[in-house]
């Protein structure tokens, strides 16, 4: 084990950690994975935070805000860390959490005309955006011309309505969409952090399962 002096466990600790939580040949399949995260906000915070943990090898994160006190009582950001880029704190928390994780981050707008270079080494694409313009065209793209990649979606994470109508679905062999398909900020007037989180924790989880080749019915 570590000493007092130098409390960050060394890479061969802390991958010896996570292989004996999750087994040594799901912990190699985790390890070896690139998932790239689009959004960075209530969702993509919270599944990035959740993948992390678990020890995958390689996050892109894709995000041109700047932290907003707004942000923080949903978003995985520091009060300390309003005005920077999410791209730049997120990676900052991250590295906190996962000291050997590979990041890779791009701090600008994912359009039609750049998403399919920002993604081109993604095995797991997970879409985290607010808006459904945004939402449509990553969704539509990887349909379209990005087939051999998994794609994790969300809708329906809005207001204070029961966990439970949270859900996972597989609408095609490699789309994925989780949440309640109803709930919409618009009409609930509020996003609570918890129901955020819940759908977040089911879309890193779904990320976890393709891996492990647990796929959903």
């Amino acid at each position: 084990m570590w000493g007092v002096v130098d409390l960050i466990p060394t890479k061969e600790e802390w991958n010896r950690a996570l292989s004996e939580r999750h087994g040594e040949e799901i912990q190699k399949k985790f390890s070896s994975a690139t998932v790239a995260i689009c959004g960075l906000g209530g969702l993509g915070s919270h599944i990035a935070l959740a993948l992390a943990r678990a020890g995958i090898g390689k996050l892109i994160l894709i995000d041109f805000d700047r932290v907003d006190i707004t942000n923080l009582h949903r978003q995985q950001y520091k009060a300390d860390q309003i005005g920077r880029f999410k791209t730049e704190a997120l990676s900052e928390n991250l590295k906190e959490i996962a000291p050997y994780i590979d990041l890779e981050t791009h701090t600008v707008r994912i359009r039609e005309e750049n998403a399919a270079e920002l993604l081109k080494t993604a095995d797991i694409i997970c879409e985290a955006f607010d808006g459904a313009e945004s939402k449509a065209m990553l969704v539509n793209l990887v349909h379209e011309a990005m087939t051999d990649k998994y794609l994790i979606a969300a809708s329906g994470m809005a207001g204070i309505g029961s966990a439970n109508t949270i859900q996972t679905r597989r609408i095609i062999k490699r789309f994925y969409l989780c949440g309640d398909g109803t709930s919409d900020v618009s009409e609930t007037g509020s996003l609570v952090s918890s129901r955020v989180m819940l759908c977040a924790a089911h879309q890193a989880h779904t990320v976890l399962r393709i891996l492990a080749e647990q796929f959903e019915p």
